[in-house]
């Protein structure tokens, strides 16, 4: 049985407490003889600083490098509101997704059965959504150049943000979304703003040409982002892959996020190229949600989209997707027992603690 090298990256707030639940079941694996992992631990964010003065050191890189596969917690907090830019704790994570070539971001929103009622919009809009978010993650406003505030000769200040993608940006993202749709429902929903961006129109060309070269027989459609957004609310249901660049995928696979119930469930994966000589891929996996500083260290925070995230890492770095599906079916056992933390708990009700949330996938593993 083949070894896994894991990078644990729990960072701030809340992600040393979901980090804890995800070491139950990989130790659980582990002791069950279905995969085998090395782990290792270090720091990254708020914590890195405390100890570094930069939000991740060299040393984790080089780990962050030589890893299979990096889970990743959550980083950020006031503590580090005043420290120097380039040293907040997002910059860790923002230069791990750079020197790793992380440029597919991964974000599934899944409404499971038993959390429909949870959800902001109507259960007959909800249940049963499974859809994928493709979110281009390197490029795009985020890291295009120039990057600038300045001060002109009238004393005003004038911000710049560059959206910049090339025609290989696009066609790489394009292919990951093609290709997952292949597994799915076979439909690409690409979104963009072609109307009023010109790098709209160049999105708009290289996914059709990619599309017409490569996949012609996945369905694609062309969106506009804010029309995307808006349908998300209307019926989410129509889509099943959707693909975008840094900026509409950061704030499309948020309201994506909103419609399943809660933040805490949602995982992501962030994917590099494919190694011609292995076949694997360097990749981070982290939950969508922030680090939660408000409630950190009472043990409620929600573990699931942590958890969810190993699934993800299982299935995409590992290729074990039949213990992927395992811990993805007890998520769906434990949900369904009624099983919840403070954040899906019905008002008044009951509410279990992060550790035991942990437990309870844990045994669900074992009877499974």
């Amino acid at each position: 049985m083949a070894t896994h090298k894991l990078l644990l990256l729990p960072g701030d707030g809340i992600g040393p407490e979901v980090m804890a639940e995800v070491e139950k079941i990989v130790a659980w694996f582990g002791r069950a003889g279905l995969a085998s992992f090395e782990t290792e631990r270090d720091l990254v964010g708020g914590a890195a600083y405390d100890a570094h003065g930069k939000a991740i050191s060299e040393d984790a890189m080089a780990r962050a490098q030589a890893a299979d596969a990096v889970l990743f917690g959550a980083v950020g907090g006031p503590k580090w509101a005043d420290v120097p830019y380039e040293a907040r704790p997002e910059a860790g994570l923002l230069r791990l997704r750079k020197d790793l070539g992380l440029f597919a971001n991964l974000r599934p929103a899944i409404c499971y059965p038993a959390l429909a009622d949870a959800s902001a919009l109507k259960r007959e809009l909800v249940e049963g959504l499974d859809l994928m978010i493709v979110r281009e993650l390197t490029g795009g406003v985020y890291f295009g150049e120039p990057k600038e505030i300045v001060t002109l000769e009238n004393g005003q200040k004038r911000a710049v943000d560059t959206q910049l993608y090339t025609t290989g940006e696009i066609e790489r993202i394009a292919r990951v979304a093609f290709e997952l749709a292949k597994k799915r429902r076979n439909k690409v929903s690409s979104a963009e703003k072609h109307n009023v961006m010109k790098s709209g129109v160049l999105w708009k060309q290289v996914v059709t040409a990619v599309h017409k070269a490569e996949y012609p027989e996945v369905e694609l459609e062309h969106v506009l982002a804010d029309n995307c957004a808006m349908q998300l609310v209307r019926f989410p249901k129509q889509y099943d892959v959707i693909v975008c660049d840094n900026l509409f995928g950061d704030i499309l696979s948020d309201v994506a996020a909103m419609l399943t119930g809660s933040l805490g469930m949602l995982p992501s994966a962030s994917l590099g190229a494919e190694d011609p000589a292995t076949g694997k891929r360097k990749a981070l996996y982290e939950p969508v949600h922030g680090s939660a500083p408000d409630i950190a260290g009472r043990g409620l925070a929600n573990p699931l989209a942590m958890i969810g995230s190993l699934a993800m890492c299982l299935r995409y770095s590992f290729g074990l997707g039949e213990a992927a599906d395992r811990l993805e079916g007890a998520i769906t056992d434990v949900l369904a027992s009624g099983v919840r933390t403070k954040d899906l708990a019905a008002p008044g009700a009951n509410a279990v603690s992060t550790a035991d949330m942990g437990d309870a996938i844990v045994s669900a593993l074992e009877r499974m």
